[in-house]
C-alpha cells in the first residue's frame, strides 16, 4: 500500500482552559470560513476580545468542547451544553475545515457528542441550530437522526433540528 492509499486518521480531544490556544485557533479559522454558521462574529472575538481570558472562561463555561484533528492536524470542532431542566442538550459551534469534509470528520465529531450527551444526567434529547442554506450541514446531521423541528425564533434563516434516535 502506499502512501496516498493509506486512510487518514480521526483524532477527537476533550479540551478545556488549558488548551484555549488550540481552541482559539479553530475558533477563528471557522469564524472566517463560516460567518453565517454562528451567531457569533469574527470581529467579535478578534482585536480587544482576543484574550487568553476570554477563552479560556468559553472552554471552562461550556460542559463539552472538542477539538478533531484529521491526520495530526486540527481540523473541526463541536461543543455541547450541559442538559437544560428538560434533559436537552444544545450542540454548538460545529465547524470542519474545508480540507476534512467528506472524510467523516464530521461524522466522527457527531458520534463523540451523542455518546456523550448520552451518559449525562437527566439527558432526554440533542439540538441543535443549523442555518436553512447549510446543505452540507443538514445532510450530516440526518444522518446522524436530527429532523427538521422548525424555525429558530427570531433568526430566520435557521432551522432547529433534534435527534430522534
Amino acid at each position: 500500500m502506499s502512501e496516498a492509499e493509506i486512510p487518514p486518521v480521526i483524532t477527537v480531544t476533550e479540551v478545556g482552559g488549558p488548551e484555549w490556544a488550540l481552541w482559539r485557533a479553530l475558533r477563528l479559522h471557522a469564524l472566517a470560513d463560516s460567518p453565517a454558521a454562528f451567531r457569533s462574529t469574527l470581529e467579535e472575538w478578534s482585536g480587544p476580545g482576543d484574550t487568553e481570558q476570554r477563552w479560556r472562561a468559553r472552554l471552562d463555561s461550556v460542559l463539552l468542547n472538542v477539538v478533531l484533528a484529521l491526520s495530526g492536524m486540527p481540523s473541526a470542532m463541536v461543543s455541547a451544553t450541559a442538559p437544560n431542566e428538560d434533559g436537552e442538550i444544545l450542540l454548538i459551534s460545529m465547524w470542519v475545515a474545508p480540507h476534512a469534509r467528506g472524510h467523516g470528520v464530521g461524522d466522527a465529531a457527531l458520534i463523540h457528542a451523542t455518546a456523550w450527551a448520552r451518559r449525562q444526567p437527566g439527558f432526554h434529547r440533542l439540538m441543535l441550530t443549523v442555518a436553512i442554506d447549510n446543505v452540507p450541514a443538514i445532510a450530516l446531521y440526518k444522518r446522524h437522526n436530527f429532523v427538521d423541528a422548525g424555525q429558530v425564533e427570531g433568526h430566520p434563516d435557521e432551522r432547529w433540528m433534534l435527534q430522534t434516535g
